[in-house]
């Protein structure tokens, strides 16, 4: 009976000890359910209104530096130029300040050895004589002088020297190159009315020049009247037609220079004389640029106004007339012809 009793007691006394896992008894879907509860709870405090102390913002403003002494300030620009425990200079030690140096001396002496290399192949691709590119205006203009800092104006008093004094001194500083003893001795004779061919020669060689004497403009050359008829009131101009490097203006045939009234009375204008021609001689043509083409000398065409009426403002152009010239550009008021006023005084 004993052991029956005991048996019996050690069944109750297993019983009475054993105390389950809880956890083990809850069903895997609640445990999802409650960890799905906490996440909502954790999003509604994030998203709770901001209470009154957190929109006071004055506490967030940055505190005010406490301002430094002259003395302090001194200081650090001397700590800065020179720290003598770090042995620094400018923030950096003498081996930082080596490698920052020898860098920079390579990277831009790199630059430099690229960029000389680079106008170098380009020298070698371009002729210093004859442009790849030639933007200059095709076909020319046309310009004229005396002409006071760019105004096309000519205005003067024949009894007055000193209003036409200045117009008398700039055709004389125009035409001095234009000497006759000058152009002898630098330039050649040409045969007229044809084209001076010299593309036979070298590139490099130098080109010769045609004579264009200054006596053969005859009243207008300044020789027999230095005042070019400012001093009567009938003044003289020069016109010139631009230079392009090997143009040849007229295809053959020479280039003409008409003048007229653009605003005003047509009487008003008188009796023109145009010297030594009214046109440009093709031996002068073509132009091969300032390099070769060293003693060149450009031909004019001096107009003489043998008629212009007194204290009458008076518009006069003058244009070029030839195959290929265009003169009447809406554009371009120097394309081809040349605008210029008169406003002369007894």
């Amino acid at each position: 009976m004993e052991p029956n009793c005991t048996a019996g007691g050690a069944g109750e006394e297993h019983h009475g000890n054993y105390s389950p896992n809880p956890s083990a008894e809850v069903a895997p879907g609640k445990h999802a359910v409650a960890e799905a509860l906490e996440e909502v709870q954790e999003e509604l405090i994030e998203h709770q209104p901001l209470e009154q102390e957190d929109l006071n913002f004055e506490k967030w403003k940055p505190k005010p530096k406490p301002k430094r002494t002259l003395h302090e300030k001194a200081f650090d620009v001397k700590t800065y130029l020179w720290n003598a425990e770090t042995r620094e200079f400018m923030g950096r030690t003498g081996h930082s300040w080596f490698l920052i140096i020898l860098f920079y001396t390579a990277l831009y002496a790199f630059l430099a050895a690229m960029f000389g290399a680079c106008m170098w192949c380009l020298m070698l691709s371009i002729s210093p004589y004859h442009p790849t590119h030639n933007d200059r205006v095709m076909p020319p203009g046309m310009t004229m002088s005396p002409q006071l800092d760019g105004h096309y104006e000519i205005a003067f008093n024949a009894s007055d020297r000193k209003s036409w004094k200045k117009y008398a001194k700039l055709m004389e500083e125009q035409l001095r190159s234009y000497n006759d003893a000058l152009q002898e001795q630098r330039n050649i004779q040409c045969p007229q009315d044809t084209y001076f061919m010299q593309d036979d020669q070298e590139e490099s060689a130098e080109r010769k020049s045609c004579q264009f004497k200054r006596s053969w403009l005859g009243e207008c050359s300044g020789l027999q009247d230095p005042h070019f008829g400012f001093s009567q009131g009938k003044p003289c101009i020069l016109l010139r037609m631009n230079r392009i490097l090997g143009y040849l203006p007229g295809q053959g045939t020479p280039v003409n220079v008409t003048c007229g009234v653009k605003k005003g009375v047509p009487e008003s204008l008188g009796e023109l004389q145009f010297f030594p021609k009214s046109i440009f001689n093709l031996m002068y043509y073509p132009y091969y640029g300032k390099l070769r083409h060293v003693n060149y000398t450009a031909p004019v065409v001096a107009v003489r106004f043998n008629g212009l009426q007194y204290d009458t403002h008076i518009v006069v152009k003058c244009k070029l007339n030839g195959k290929g010239i265009i003169n009447d550009s809406p554009t371009d008021r120097f394309l081809g012809s040349v605008s210029f006023s008169f406003d002369v005084g007894a």
